[in-house]
């Protein structure tokens, strides 16, 4: 299973804003350099998180964004279910591609992959923002952007 870009990068946004948490209202444009990804991959992301309850907004001269709720309320496998637009790990899943298959009617393999991605989804679920905001001072220290 790979998770699509969009969710990677929705996570390292919540982690460096939650590594930040105590100071100033984060920025895409800070972010972007924590991380070298696009500023304009990161506005699509930020608004996205913005949205589905995760960050807070902003606008204007000395806006930015920080988190909605403490890190300790938002689940992991949350966001990665808001971020992704499907589970589909084999074309079978899909209705639009069902009877695709020569094998479909009697593949276990299909049955196994659904019961992965639960179980992945699962122990996502244990998992908090707070969680992996454990190692605050390391995230701070590598998130320092030189100028």
């Amino acid at each position: 299973m790979q998770l699509t870009t969009f969710t990677d990068y929705a996570l390292r946004v919540l982690i460096s804003v939650g590594a930040n948490e105590d100071q100033a209202l984060s920025t895409v444009a800070e972010i972007a350099k924590q991380y070298g990804i696009s500023k304009n991959h990161l506005v699509k992301i930020v608004h996205h998180l913005s949205q589905s309850g995760y960050l807070s907004t902003s606008r204007g001269k000395g806006g930015g964004f920080k988190l909605a709720r403490p890190p300790s309320e938002i689940r992991i496998g949350d966001v990665i279910r808001d971020a992704e637009n499907h589970f589909d790990l084999v074309p079978c899943f899909s209705t639009a591609r069902k009877g695709e298959c020569a094998i479909e009617p009697a593949c276990v393999l299909k049955r196994a992959l659904r019961e992965a991605t639960r179980a992945f989804l699962a122990v996502t679920d244990d998992y908090t923002l707070a969680d992996l905001l454990r190692p605050r001072r390391r995230l701070q220290k590598l998130l320092v952007v030189n100028e």
